[in-house]
């Protein structure tokens, strides 16, 4: 059974949206390794004040061998998208609680 992983960063949706436009390549680079080691879905969610990050990937491990290998590029990424501090990382597995949708 596939992990969700929860990264959440103090910084701003808008600042890595920018980031992202003018630098699709790295954004590129970063989800291409990100698939290499398995990820199955990933998303880019803010509020006000917060940059969330919900992946499902096969494995904890998997996640941790991509996030360790390529910490140089997102932790870049991330500081030149106006992210402030650690992410704090979160695993979570599924709860079949009989009342799913979609």
């Amino acid at each position: 059974m596939s992990v969700f992983v929860l990264l959440r960063a103090q910084g701003n949706g808008k600042e890595l949206e920018s980031f992202a436009h003018k630098n699709p390549q790295t954004i590129k680079k970063i989800a291409d390794r990100a698939r290499e080691h398995g990820v199955e879905r990933h998303r880019f969610f803010s509020t006000d004040d917060e940059l969330l990050v919900v992946d499902e990937w096969p494995s904890a491990e998997a996640f941790q061998r991509f996030f360790d290998e390529n910490s140089a590029d997102i932790n870049d990424m991330m500081a030149k998208s106006g992210v402030t501090g650690q992410p704090s990382i979160t695993f979570a597995n599924y709860v079949g609680a009989g009342d799913d949708i979609g």
